[in-house]
């Protein structure tokens, strides 16, 4: 913020900035700042625990900084040669996963913010009842066994590829930013829906495209139990998640078994932590190439109503 004066002909002149608004600047930075650091202590914690010595993280020495460098878990982490496949399995997964799912959603939201569509009203509304009530693990596993999709790939991909609740920011976004006069100039230029859906709508919406992916990407990676409940036979469908989790299980399993003794295996704690490290890296090397579209404007070029 800046102070502003008036001279005797009515314009505006930058005097400077106060000691006021330094201080607010200040108050500013300090609170983003600590909402930094409380979202940052739990990953540096975690990164910590699976690099440090299992003596001190049962301990419960180890908090920020890791005691004991070691990385025995990691070791044992990429000893499964399994673990890869499972990567792949996440990996296909959830792109086809997030390509159906902004497929649907955006040719929903698009359709149902369209005036001239009779019903759109009830569509919608039909549509958000499904986000309140679901029919529940039973029925959704009958169905999968009953459309032969168990031990499927389809079975990881389909269920949850469409959320009412993405579908509802994208739509209310759709309204707010595209301008009907702009809609109205391309109907009357001859354009056709997909036509100015790919070649106006899209372009001008790219950060809610951006921000609406990285929800259905990073809802499906880090999901695992409808693939503990639909992957039984082929274990060879597990993705990365579940591998980890029966990773850590059988860790845990054998660590009892053996009396909880040091250096015999890896203590299911530090093995915890870098499972956990290992299947969020993912998506923290590809998080810096979309979250530019989360500040930048979106309605350059565009006519104003």
């Amino acid at each position: 913020m800046t102070a502003v004066k008036r001279s005797v002909k009515g314009t505006k002149k930058i005097v400077g900035r106060t000691k006021k608004d330094y201080v607010i600047t200040a108050c500013f930075y300090i609170i983003l700042a600590l909402v930094a650091a409380i979202c940052l202590f739990p990953f540096l914690h975690v990164l910590s625990k699976s690099i440090s010595d299992e003596a001190y993280v049962i301990a419960n020495k180890v908090v920020l900084f890791p005691k004991g460098f070691s990385l025995d878990a990691y070791k044992k982490v990429f000893a499964d040669s399994s673990i890869m496949r499972s990567l792949y399995v996440s990996v296909v997964v959830t792109v086809a996963f997030t390509a159906i799912g902004m497929f649907l959603t955006v040719c929903a939201s698009y359709a149902l913010t369209r005036k001239e569509l009779k019903g759109r009203r009830v569509m919608t509304f039909l549509i958000m009842v499904s986000m309140y009530f679901t029919a529940g693990t039973i029925p959704d596993y009958l169905l999968m066994n009953n459309l032969h999709m168990l031990d499927t790939w389809w079975c990881l991909i389909l269920p949850l590829c469409f959320s009412p609740y993405n579908f509802l920011i994208m739509k209310n976004n759709f309204s707010s930013t595209i301008p009907n006069s702009l809609i109205e100039a391309a109907v009357m230029d001859g354009a056709g829906h997909f036509t100015i859906l790919a070649r106006i709508v899209l372009p001008l919406t790219k950060p809610i495209i951006a921000t609406i992916t990285l929800f259905y990407a990073v809802g499906r990676w880090n999901t695992y139990s409808d693939a503990l409940y639909y992957i039984k036979q082929r274990v060879d469908l597990r993705p990365l998640q579940l591998k980890l989790y029966y990773l850590v299980v059988s860790a845990q399993e054998s660590f009892q078994a053996e009396g909880g003794v040091t250096g015999v295996l890896t203590n299911p704690e530090v093995l915890k932590a870098a499972c956990v490290i290992f299947a969020t890296m993912p998506i923290i090397i590809a998080y810096p190439f979309v979250q530019k579209y989360f500040v930048q404007g979106t309605m350059v070029g565009a006519v104003k109503e």
